[in-house]
């Protein structure tokens, strides 16, 4: 009823304006009949009648006539234009009920209406995004895939966003990456964007997925954290993915400096150089890392590292442990290197005071593998239990090769100083 009569009121407009130009026609025409000048004249001959007037009545004849035209016009569809207003109405009342009833859970009843909503063409494609999400919760999959042909008919981006999400959420990125790389979806809206840098981050692409990072800071397609987050996954995913140590140093060239020092990506770089005998790049990338931030993680990963170079290791481990006595992560690494080369001694007194500092489990499994390799293999044994037992959080069993005073020493902890001598405040 609100449209019809807002249609009435614009309709009572139009014929008001028609009136107003009609009188000023025939005053103008009044005007020109008194008048001598020139006006030109025109002949018509139609169906044996001669008409006879001048330029501007002829002009003036035309614009009545059409405007007469256009408002019988404008009359006689006023019912069918209401009519299609009035299912517009019905049709974005089902589309507002029908994603209520989505929300709410109502699965069944959402389908029902927002299908009977998706007959409107402004929120057809909308509308049949919702419904196949409604016949998905209610684990219709011939609804859904129904909901889904339509939607194609009605809006190829659509359907590739919607098809390609539930693709990725039933674990098969390859047809997400189909979906979205279709012709007739390019270019990918931002949702599309993200949809393919995962999909293509799940099947081992994740370079190529580095590369959309651009478009989807400028489209704003996810959120700042999110972004963020995605930034790191690919950059991290990317260098575990290089096939040899050529790709591998130029995407981490390609990063950015504050990326450069991420612990997880630090990580992936080093695993990945060490895999690929690049010793000298996989120890270097940690040493400099940890010079601009220090990091329990990566300390162990160092000590871990599958390369050579222990004497360069440990000599750093060794400067690190001047201002980080109470790392236990360091002491696990300085103990493993230290057990690599031979000396086990030296090894245990590093590991114990590990063990003494909180380092759990790595310590322990660290001097079942040296008491192992020396002989002793119930000392071993024990250790072993010992790194299950932390690992459950239970107490450890002392060792009975280790005495009062050696625990003593073992939890006696220097004061930490920074680079400047002074000491180091407690994080």
């Amino acid at each position: 009823q609100g449209d019809a009569g807002g249609d009435a009121m614009k309709t009572f407009r139009t014929v008001v304006v028609m009136l107003v130009l009609v009188l000023a026609g025939v005053l103008a025409a009044q005007w020109m009949a008194g008048t001598d000048r020139d006006l030109g004249e025109v002949f018509i001959r139609f169906a044996g009648y001669d008409l006879h007037t001048n330029v501007p009545r002829a002009v003036l004849a035309l614009l009545l006539a059409g405007g007469v035209a256009w408002l019988l016009w404008r009359v006689l569809t006023l019912p069918f234009r209401a009519w299609g207003r009035h299912r517009r109405k019905q049709a974005r009342a089902r589309l507002i009920d029908g994603l209520d009833a989505l929300h709410a859970g109502h699965w069944q009843k959402a389908e029902k209406l927002l299908e009977r909503a998706a007959e409107d063409e402004e929120v057809g494609a909308v509308a049949r995004v919702a419904a196949a999400r409604a016949a998905q919760a209610r684990g219709d999959e011939a609804a859904m895939q129904r909901q889904l042909a339509a939607l194609r008919e009605r809006s190829a981006p659509a359907h590739a966003i919607l098809a390609a999400q539930l693709a990725l959420d039933a674990g098969r990125p390859q047809d997400a990456l189909a979906v979205l790389d279709a012709a007739d979806v390019q270019p990918l809206p931002p949702r599309g964007l993200a949809l393919r840098a995962e999909a293509l981050a799940d099947t081992a692409q994740a370079g190529e997925a580095y590369g959309l990072l651009g478009a989807l800071k400028q489209q704003q397609a996810l959120a700042p954290a999110a972004l963020d987050a995605l930034e790191t996954r690919l950059a991290t995913q990317s260098l575990r993915e290089a096939a040899d140590p050529n790709v591998l140093a130029e995407r981490w060239e390609a990063l950015t400096k504050p990326l450069r020092q991420q612990s997880p990506v630090v990580a992936a770089y080093a695993e990945r150089a060490a895999a690929l005998r690049w010793e000298d790049a996989a120890t270097r990338s940690i040493e400099q890392a940890l010079e601009a931030r220090w990091d329990e993680d990566l300390v162990a990963l160092y000590g871990r590292l599958p390369v050579a170079k222990l004497d360069s290791r440990r000599a750093s481990a060794q400067h690190w442990l001047q201002a980080r006595p109470a790392s236990a992560a360091l002491l696990v690494a300085l103990g493993r290197l230290a057990r690599q080369q031979g000396q086990w001694t030296q090894a245990q007194e590093f590991l114990h005071r590990a063990v003494a500092q909180g380092a759990g489990a790595d310590a322990w499994e660290e001097l079942g593998t040296g008491f192992a390799d020396a002989g002793d293999a119930a000392s071993a044994q024990q250790c072993y239990a010992n790194a299950l037992k932390t690992k459950r959080g239970e107490a450890a069993t002392q060792l009975a090769v280790r005495d009062m005073k050696q625990a003593i020493h073992d939890e006696a902890v220097m004061e930490e100083r920074d680079a400047h001598g002074l000491p180091r405040l407690k994080d």
